[in-house]
């Protein structure tokens, strides 16, 4: 099999060696049977491994073409994961405009004195070679950027993190494999909210990080299993499961959220939309560079101030307001005080996240719907 759309359905297909089951089935024990005193069987403990958590992580290694995969029990956990890695009082690089519970996560850390974080705009190249200089160790990478939609060069970046032996992963959560392959371009990690596009139905929470060697890959699992943020049977599950429509879904939600960028572009009460699949966006052109299509992600701003915002936020009847993405139904978010309200106001200003900017995540809804709503929504408001 050649075809990730291929792979992914045939993913633990037929594999059940009780009853030979076409579909894996759930396996929700959290012991397994010893063979002997001194030899135990592929599996000993729930939190250490788990049928249905190895087949998902097998599943997105194999999309992502890296060689191990660890699912987490939530994409925060898996950001944290990838610090284990690094030795106290390490330099994390990092993207001053990535999604606010990574800058928390990061901030925080740092403060406790486990880590050193610098935030640096990675689209300013002179800005990143002055901070490369730093030595990290870990160059963390998030592109298209959470809201903002900022693309920056993955194999440019991490070339040059390599140069200086520093790891880099890169957050490929808004585009999944479906749509961009960070491994490919040279990081070394690709992390994934699992919550997001690859379950795809708004039901579960998880994460996953996919190692392009082994040897990190065993690491990671060492670490996990250590902490204790394994995802749990049920989620994998239900991820997996979720999985095998992925380039279905995004193939069509991507088809609905370029006629909605579109569409808004034109509007006069828009200030702007952020989406790399319009010819004006500054990303359009490193976007056919580095991904596979423009994903179903994108923001705009709304003429006027927060009054107006406000009112198209709670003004559409399909679009869902809630922080998530990725899911079968559109969902409309307020990033200043939902996805990057954990950020300073300072640092939410210098990443150019202004209160009259909204993301949204684009559903299979019919495409029509989706822009009568948005459309009746924005006429309500003054010009």
């Amino acid at each position: 099999m050649t075809d990730k759309r291929t792979k992914i359905i045939q993913a633990e297909i037929g594999s059940d060696p009780a009853y030979g089951s076409v579909t894996a089935p759930l396996y929700m024990s959290s012991n397994y049977r010893f063979k002997s005193i001194d030899e135990k069987g592929d599996f000993d403990y729930g939190r250490t491994s788990n049928p249905n958590r190895r087949g998902l992580g097998k599943a997105v290694a194999q999309l992502e073409g890296g060689a191990h995969g660890v699912v987490t029990c939530s994409g925060m956990a898996a950001i944290d994961l990838v610090t284990n890695l690094l030795e106290a009082n390490d330099l994390i690089l990092a993207p001053h405009d990535c999604y606010g519970g990574t800058h928390r996560l990061l901030t925080h850390r740092a403060e406790q004195g486990r880590l050193r974080v610098k935030f640096v705009d990675q689209t300013d190249e002179k800005a990143l070679a002055v901070a490369m200089t730093e030595k990290p160790a870990l160059v963390m990478i998030e592109t298209p950027s959470n809201p903002l939609m900022r693309l920056v060069d993955i194999a440019a970046i991490c070339k040059a993190a390599k140069a200086i032996g520093a790891l880099t992963a890169v957050d490929n959560t808004f585009l999944s494999p479906a749509r961009q392959l960070p491994l490919s371009l040279g990081a070394d990690f690709s992390i994934h909210s699992t919550t997001k596009y690859l379950n795809g139905h708004g039901d579960v929470v998880g994460g996953v990080i996919v190692s392009k060697t082994q040897e990190l890959g065993e690491k990671l699992a060492w670490w996990a299993n250590c902490a204790g943020v394994t995802g749990s049977p049920y989620d994998s599950y239900m991820t997996l499961r979720g999985m095998r429509t992925l380039f279905a879904r995004m193939d069509l939600q991507e088809a609905n959220a370029s006629a909605i960028a579109k569409f808004l572009h034109k509007h006069k009460k828009v200030e702007r939309v952020y989406y790399p699949g319009l010819r004006s966006d500054p990303g359009y052109k490193l976007a056919k560079k580095q991904q596979s299509g423009p994903g179903a992600m994108l923001s705009f701003e709304v003429k006027g101030g927060f009054e107006q915002t406000k009112a198209v936020l709670e003004g559409v009847k399909i679009f869902q307001m809630a922080p998530s993405l990725g899911g079968v139904e559109s969902l409309i978010c307020f990033p200043t005080t939902m996805t990057h309200g954990g950020m300073a106001p300072e640092a939410r200003e210098l990443a150019g996240i202004k209160d009259t900017l909204i993301r949204i995540s684009v559903g299979l809804e019919a495409q029509e719907d989706l822009i009568a709503d948005l459309s009746a929504s924005l006429a309500k408001i003054g010009t």
